[in-house]
């Protein structure tokens, strides 16, 4: 894989300092994620294995980072490193990755461009999860494209098992991080409203 020199992850690696620089003290050498000091193509090569070496996920599960907002993905992998987010995969992976090394790898994914959603959608479960978003107002944060912003992921084109799962998780309280606001904005929502609204996101038209 090519990239071409001057590249936004480029000039992110050059300028964001390390993880000493936020006050952040790192694990020792031999508790670091297999990706840690690696050239940037190889650890591409390594996210790639589970969230495609685009950012566009083929895995079950997994979620796309492809056109997501830098600082969304920047704020995830510190939750994870820092474990204010226990997953059993991304823990790990992200224990003793350094700011500039984060800060490339998210500036890479962001310019990549969002692959279309397998299989067609279902005309009528997709009208039913725009109503519901809307009721839920949920473009006051993700915006009227759904592509997010800051802090916010994008949900435009998201895998759609993903997002139920991470609506789920909201509601159940089983997701983890320090951010709560859509615990709230979850709560009480049935399973069949859920997925009709991940539906329609990982099917908004362009």
């Amino acid at each position: 894989m090519r990239f071409s020199k001057g590249a936004p992850w480029q000039r992110a690696l050059l300028t964001w300092g390390g993880a000493a620089a936020l006050g952040f003290a790192l694990p020792a050498a031999s508790d670091d994620a297999p990706a840690v000091g690696l050239p940037f193509e190889e650890q591409v090569q390594v996210c790639g294995a589970c969230h495609g070496s685009d950012g566009n996920s083929r895995l079950p599960g997994t979620p796309s980072l492809a056109g997501q907002p830098q600082l969304t993905i920047v704020n995830q992998m510190i939750y994870f490193r820092e474990r204010l987010r226990q997953n059993e995969v991304m823990t790990p992976q992200a224990r003793g990755l350094p700011d500039a090394e984060i800060q490339a790898l998210a500036a890479y994914y962001h310019e990549q461009p969002v692959a279309a959603p397998e299989g067609d959608p279902d005309t009528e479960l997709k009208a039913r999860g725009q109503e519901l978003a809307s009721q839920q107002r949920c473009a006051s944060c993700h915006l009227a494209n759904y592509h997010g912003r800051e802090q916010m992921p994008r949900l435009a084109g998201q895998r759609e098992d993903y997002l139920v799962a991470a609506m789920v998780g909201y509601r159940d309280r089983t997701r983890g991080g320090p951010d709560t606001t859509m615990i709230d904005i979850m709560r009480g929502v049935s399973d069949e409203d859920i997925k009709a609204m991940a539906h329609f996101m990982t099917h908004i038209e362009e």
